[in-house]
Parts: structure tokens; sequence; C-alpha cells
């Protein structure tokens, strides 16, 4: 059977949600777009504010550094637990009500943050970071999000578009700790609480933006003119679909591969450097050059992936992170080593992730699509979620460079698993961006 998942041709309508009126899907699809960026950036900004004094916080109140990694091990957690509750939620009422909830869910971590540094309670702060990890689950499926409307001929440059637009909180985001002293004298909070108070206004922020802008809901258009009605999907059969089209497994290993590197490395690299005398102000810089490699040349990997496939940019990238972890090794402290290695990391994850993601989208349809995605986002945060307590274990153990090692062998096993997934068997052609179908 041969099919084509995309929207029809600029200039036509398809069945709006009230099954007489016609929506202009073309239009419907920049505007979904549009909003889909704006919310990006304010959660974007939210994210990057916190990634950076979140490993500063977690030492601070647990008092060891070994758990250092806490805190990103908790949000990477809660946005695995919540990829598969938003992936469902956006099947049964649409992706309006998933995304504004999970912003919300978000926001409220936020506060619970704040709270937990006023109270110097460590446990309430895991709590907190778990809530906020819903916000990066919201962030994973936005990229999907905005394929729902997509012709072939445009998914990867949607998708990409999308995660690019993470550039803008992901730089902005780390340095926001300049304002942590005029929030505080504001409010008369703890330091290092302030960049917490705007992550929540960020995420309320991208809240009123879906709320007001994502309507009629891309979903819903999408799934009536295709026939799809709504119905909830178990993670068992979203898992049996993954098994039965070996290029999107393929992606999703490789993304699975790739987070769990980055988010080890990553969430160790604030703690390596304030150990070698880096101030907070160092710190945000760093992880800003490093968030901003990994979202600023995604709309490259967007069109690398439509000109050579999924499949050899995917590779590359995880080649791109083994190489990324060597530099970080042997920088030791010298904080210019570190930020090159850093940057590296962040390239190597925007490849893997936006091939890996760009084969998921494209190799499954039908209703299982939504789950498949929510299934793909859970293993990544999952992974990220286990990466980053790890790595707190790791560096008391073997300290930075070992680290860094271990992480390195872990990207190219990353490697010989996609070649071997890619060879478990055959599947749609999810490399190329045009183009029918024939699905199993």
């Amino acid at each position: 059977m041969t099919s084509s998942d995309g929207p029809p041709a600029p200039g036509t309508a398809r069945p709006g949600l009230g099954g007489g009126d016609l929506v202009d899907v073309p239009r419907l699809r920049r505007r979904t777009l549009t909003v889909l960026v704006a919310a990006q950036v304010c959660g974007g900004l939210a994210a990057g504010s916190a990634v950076s004094v979140g490993s500063l916080l977690a030492v601070a109140l647990s008092g060891s550094p070994t758990w250092a990694g806490g805190v990103t091990t908790a949000t990477t957690l809660g946005a695995a637990l919540a990829s598969l509750g938003l992936a469902r939620l956006a099947t049964a009422r649409g992706r309006r009500a998933a995304l504004s909830t999970g912003l919300a869910l978000a926001a409220l971590g936020a506060t619970v943050v704040v709270v937990s540094v006023v109270l110097s309670a460590f446990a309430l702060l895991l709590v907190g970071s778990v809530l906020l990890g819903v916000g990066a689950a919201v962030n994973l499926q936005s990229r999907f999000a905005a394929t729902d409307l997509s012709t072939p001929a445009t998914r990867g440059r949607d998708l990409s578009l999308v995660v690019w637009t993470s550039t803008v909180g992901a730089v902005v985001g780390p340095n926001l700790v300049h304002l942590d002293g005029a929030v505080g004298r504001l409010t008369g909070l703890p330091p290092l609480t302030g960049v917490f108070v705007l992550a929540g206004l960020g995420m309320l922020v991208a809240l009123l933006v879906v709320q007001v802008g994502m309507r009629p809901d891309p979903l819903d258009v999408a799934g009536r003119a295709a026939g799809t009605a709504r119905r909830h999907v178990p993670v068992r059969v979203a898992a049996a679909t993954l098994r039965r089209h070996p290029r999107a497994l393929a992606g999703v290993l490789g993304v699975v591969v790739a987070h769990a590197v980055m988010v080890a490395v990553m969430s160790m690299t604030p703690v390596h450097l304030a150990e070698h005398g880096g101030s907070v102000e160092l710190v945000g810089l760093t992880v800003s050059l490093h968030l901003a490699a990994m979202f600023a040349l995604a709309p490259v990997m967007g069109a690398l992936v439509d000109r050579v496939g999924a499949r050899p940019v995917l590779l590359a990238g995880l080649v791109v992170l083994a190489a990324a972890t060597a530099v970080c090794g042997l920088a030791g402290g010298d904080a210019v080593g570190v930020t090159v290695g850093l940057v590296l990391l962040g390239l190597g994850w925007s490849a893997a992730t936006v091939a890996g993601s760009a084969s998921v989208a494209a190799d499954v349809t039908g209703v299982e699509r939504v789950a498949v995605q929510g299934l793909s986002d859970a293993a990544m945060s999952l992974a990220g979620a286990v990466g980053g307590a790890l790595a707190g274990v790791w560096l008391g153990l073997v300290g930075y460079g070992g680290l860094s090692a271990v992480s390195g062998v872990v990207a190219t096993l990353g490697v010989l698993v996609v070649l071997a997934a890619h060879r478990g068997g055959r599947s749609p052609r999810a490399d190329a961006g045009t183009g029918a179908r024939v699905t199993p």
C-alpha cells in the first residue's frame, strides 16, 4: 500500500475540526511553526538559565560533589517520565493540551527549586528538578509537533527549525546569572535562585503563547485528514512498531547514545571548572557556547539529512561526540580546551539528534506515530538520567579525564549499535525527505 503522510500542495485545504469547515493547511503549518518557535525561545531561555547552576546548587545543598549530577539526573528523569504521558495526552486531547500541561508543571518545578534553596532542602531540590524536566519533555515533543502538518519535502526543515530556535534561550539563558544579584535584591531570595525565578516566568510566557496561538490543533487537523481516530497506544505496541522499522530504531538508538554521552560530560563540566578556579560567569559562558553548538547549526544538520541521508549524519555525529570526549579529557584544567571540547560535544549531539529524530518522524506513520515519538523521547531522557547519575560517581572515582574516556567508549559503541540496527532489516526509506513511501 502506498501512502504519503504530508499535507496537500499549497493552496488546498483539509476538513476542519467541525467536519464541514475547511482549514488552510499550509497557512496553519506556518502559524504552528511560529507558535512553536516562540515557545521554544521562552522555554529554552528557562532551561538554559537553570542548567548552568543546577550542579552548583546540588553540591551546595548536598554537601558532596558526588551529587553534582543530581539536578541533571532528576531533570532528565522527569523528562523521561513525562514524555510518555505527554504523548498519551497529545493523542487524547491534541498537542496544545499536552504542551500547555507540560509547561505549567515546569513552571511549578522552578518555584519548588527556589523554595528548596530557601529551606536548604536537597530532596526538595530534586523534586523541583523532576518537574523542570517536564519542560524538557515539552521541548522534545515540540520538534515532532513541527512535523504534524509537514510534507515529506519540508519535514527535516521544519523539525530542525524548532530545534534551531532553542539557540536564543540556550545562549542567553546561562548568562542570566548576571541578573541573579538584581533578582535577589528585589526579592530577598538567596544567591543562584534568581535564574529559576526567570525560568518559571519563561515557562509561563511559553504556556500563554501555546494556549493562544495553537488553534486549531495541528495534530487534530492532521488526524482528521488522514482518517485516523484517537485511541491510546500502549507502550508495548509502540515498542513493537519501532522494532518493525529498523531505520527508526537505529535513529532512536543513536539519539539515546548521543544524549547519554552529552549529558554525562556536560553536567560535570561546571563542577570541574569550579574546582580549577573557574568563576560562575566562566561556567555560564562555557555552557552557553556548548548549547549554541547544540542548536545553532540544527538547520545545517537538517539540510545534510535531506541531501545525504539520516544514517551518515547520525554516524558522523557519534564520531564527533567521541572526538569531543577526547578533547575534554586531555584538556585537564585548561578552560579553553574544555570549552572547545564542549562545543564539539554540542555539534555531535546536534547531528545525531536531528538525524535520528528525522528517521523516527519519517519512518513511522499511522495512529502509532505519536506513541513511538513519545517512546523515543522517553528513552532519550532516561539515557540522559542514567548518564547524569553515573557521571557524578565516575567523577569521584576517576576524575573528569576518566569520565571523558568512558563517555568516549560509549559513543564509539553507539556507532556499532546503529550499524547493527540498520542491518537488522528493511523498512521504508527515512533518509530522503521527498516522495511517497511503501509501508509494511
